[in-house]
């Protein structure tokens, strides 16, 4: 079964699909902040918390080590729903390994972001216990958005990750309804979805003939309200 997490910042989208039985959970990130308003960060991110029992990624900002397991720290202590968000890297390319090790021991989940290939997913599972729960994040989307296969790393990941009970692979950057069969078919445990792509999931279902007949009458509706002749 995948999960599908809401990737979402915005407190009144969160506690409309907070109500909706088929999300699990959801994702932020500082740009999604920034987009929603969020103007003081810890402030807004306790809002959220407030809306939703479900699990809620709030990422660090920081862009060194000492000051990511700082923050990491800050945030696990926001509630018991939270997974504290790292990146992968920081903006200079360095493998946050340390404060993936740190955070994990001590006993803090994680979401790891920004994660594109297996390699980076077998640096993570070096550096994690076997206990605490830890999601690996990989941006599926941006990856196809370059050119790039993500199903291959993502089925390597998957298969790394197999011996490691608490550790989720995560489909990111979905682009279009159908990822969410793709995730499915690969074993991915979560997707994470923005709320028009969610919306159009919870119509599947439509026959072959039922999106022929809707296409058709699309068109024929507006060629009348074109008054469009020959």
């Amino acid at each position: 079964m995948t999960k599908i997490f809401c990737d979402i910042a915005d407190i009144k989208l969160i506690k409309k699909f907070s109500k909706k039985k088929i999300i699990k959970g959801f994702t932020t990130n500082p740009s999604l902040m920034r987009k929603a308003g969020a103007r003081d960060y810890s402030n807004y991110s306790k809002k959220i918390l407030k809306t939703t029992t479900k699990p809620v990624s709030l990422e660090v900002f920081a862009d060194d080590v000492k000051n990511m397991i700082l923050q990491g720290n800050k945030i696990s202590k926001w509630g018991k729903n939270v997974f504290v968000k790292v990146p992968i890297t920081n903006s200079r390319g360095k493998f946050m390994g340390e404060v993936i090790r740190e955070l994990n021991k001590k006993k803090i989940k994680l979401n790891i972001t920004a994660v594109y290939t297996s390699y980076q997913t077998s640096q993570i599972l070096k550096k994690i216990n076997k206990k605490t729960k830890v999601i690996i994040s990989i941006f599926a989307g941006r990856m196809a958005d370059v050119g790039k296969d993500p199903i291959t790393q993502i089925k390597k990941s998957i298969k790394l990750s197999q011996k490691y009970k608490n550790v989720d692979i995560l489909w990111a950057s979905t682009r279009e309804p159908y990822n969410y069969q793709q995730a499915k078919n690969l074993g991915c445990q979560i997707i994470t979805i923005p709320p028009s792509i969610i919306e159009k999931i919870e119509k599947f279902g439509k026959s072959y003939n039922k999106l022929t007949i809707d296409t058709v009458k699309g068109f024929l509706n507006d060629s009348k309200k074109s008054n469009y002749k020959l």
